[in-house]
């Protein structure tokens, strides 16, 4: 659906409602779409930390030790 910004302003109540329900409801000003109104998921999967602790992947002992040209480059070391 989309509506103008001065009636979306007007009815911002209804259209938030029709999103809820699954409708996408675009603004438009001037005949142009300005911004999309849609319903907000919270991501039921949250981010793992640790996903992969204990999978067997490995970064190698040094990962941590850096490169010596890098560090020559950023004035880190000569």
């Amino acid at each position: 659906m989309q509506v103008n910004l001065h009636e979306a302003k007007a009815k911002l109540s209804t259209l938030v409602e029709k999103s809820c329900a699954g409708e996408e409801v675009i603004i438009t000003k001037a005949g142009k779409p300005i911004a999309r109104l849609v319903k907000y998921e919270i991501n039921p999967v949250p981010c793992k930390l640790g996903l992969y602790k204990g999978a067997g992947f490995s970064m190698g002992e040094s990962i941590h030790d850096g490169d010596a040209e890098i560090s020559v480059t950023f004035g880190l070391m000569e």
